[in-house]
C-alpha cells in the first residue's frame, strides 16, 4: 500500500478547503448590499461637545454589571475618586478626547462602536460570537459562544473592540447601544440620554442623516462639508459631524468597499458545521489507517520469510 507523502497531503488538504469555497461565489460577484437607513445608529456632533464625560460615566454605570466593567484609576488618582480610562479597554465602551491643533483650533471626540452596515468582526468571527441584529442593526457580542480568538480586533477598520487580557474569563468589550439595558428599558443609549448639550442624538440612520445635512446647510462655516461613516467601509450607524478634519480626530481614511462579505464567505463556509476540522482528522485518520497496515503486512511479510 502506498504511504502518502507530506506534499500529497497538504495537496490533498488544499483541495478540500477550495472545494468547500468553489462551492459558493464571492461577494464581489453578488454585487454590495443595500444600506439599511431604517437601522438605529447614533449622529455625534463634535462641534457641541463640551467634554463633560457624562456619557462615559453613563455607559460605565448602566453597563457595568451586565458587561463587567471597572473602574480605571488615573495614576495621580492616589485617593481613587475618579473613573479615568486613557483610551478604550477591556473596562470602557465609550470614551471622550481632546484634540489640540495648531491656532488654538480644538474639538472633543467620542469613540465607541461604530455598529457598520456591514461589520468586518461579525465577518470574521467563526463561531458567531458577534452578530448583527437584522431588525435593529446592533452589533452585538455573545462572551458564551466566544472562544478567545480576537480575529474581531485584528478585523474591525476602527480599532474598536478591547480584550480584557487581566481577567481569568476574559470576553471582548463594545458598545451594543445599551442593547440589553437602557435601550431595552428607555428607548435610548445611556451616553445619549444623559448628554446635556445634544451632542449625542439617537434615531434612525435616515434620519440622523437627514439632521446632519440639515446642520451642514444651516451652517456651513461650523462645520466640515462631510458626514463621516455615510460611506466608510459600506457605511456605519454610528455617524460624525465635526468642524475639524476627521483624520485629526483619529478617525482613518477608509474606502467606501467593505471587505465583509468576501471574508465572512470564507470564513462561515469552512466553520460552518466544522467542515474544515473534520476534513483533516479525517484526512490524518486515513493516512494513519494506511501507515498502520502497511506496517501490520510488512511485520507478516517478515515472519514469513
Amino acid at each position: 500500500m502506498r504511504t502518502t507523502s507530506r506534499r500529497q497531503f497538504l495537496k490533498l488538504l488544499g483541495a478540500t478547503g477550495a472545494g468547500l469555497l468553489a462551492g459558493r461565489p464571492c461577494a464581489a460577484a453578488q454585487g454590495k448590499r443595500a444600506v439599511n437607513n431604517d437601522e438605529l445608529g447614533m449622529l455625534y456632533d463634535a462641534t457641541r461637545c463640551v467634554g463633560c464625560k457624562a456619557c462615559m460615566a453613563a455607559c460605565k454605570r448602566v453597563n457595568r454589571d451586565s458587561g463587567g466593567l471597572a473602574y480605571e484609576r488615573a495614576p495621580f488618582d492616589q485617593d481613587k475618586l475618579w473613573d479615568a480610562p486613557a483610551d478604550l479597554s477591556g473596562n470602557t465602551r465609550t470614551l471622550i478626547k481632546l484634540y489640540k491643533g495648531p491656532q488654538n483650533h480644538w474639538s472633543y471626540i467620542k469613540y465607541s462602536c461604530m455598529h457598520c452596515q456591514e461589520p468586518s468582526c461579525v465577518s470574521v468571527c467563526p463561531v458567531s460570537a458577534m452578530t448583527k441584529d437584522k431588525a435593529t442593526g446592533i452589533v452585538d457580542y455573545d462572551k458564551n459562544k466566544c472562544i478567545g480568538c480576537r480575529y474581531c480586533q485584528i478585523a474591525c477598520p476602527f480599532s474598536i473592540p478591547r480584550f480584557q487580557w487581566e481577567r481569568k474569563a476574559p470576553q471582548i468589550v463594545k458598545c451594543d447601544l445599551c442593547r440589553n439595558t437602557n435601550l431595552r428599558g428607555k428607548g435610548i443609549p445611556a451616553c445619549a440620554e444623559v448628554c446635556p448639550v445634544g451632542a449625542i442624538t439617537f434615531g434612525r440612520r435616515g434620519d440622523l442623516l437627514r439632521d446632519a445635512r440639515g446642520r451642514i446647510d444651516a451652517n456651513g462655516s461650523r462645520y466640515v462639508n462631510y458626514i463621516y461613516g455615510e460611506h466608510e467601509v459600506g457605511g456605519t450607524n454610528h455617524l460624525y459631524l465635526a468642524g475639524v478634519s476627521f483624520p485629526r480626530l483619529g478617525l482613518p481614511r477608509l474606502p467606501a468597499e467593505a471587505p465583509a462579505e468576501f471574508s465572512e464567505r470564507i470564513q462561515h463556509t469552512i466553520y460552518k458545521g466544522f467542515i474544515a476540522p473534520v476534513a483533516l482528522y479525517g484526512m490524518l485518520c486515513v493516512i494513519a489507517l494506511r501507515n498502520r497496515k502497511k506496517r501490520e503486512s510488512k511485520g507478516i511479510q517478515e515472519e514469513e520469510e
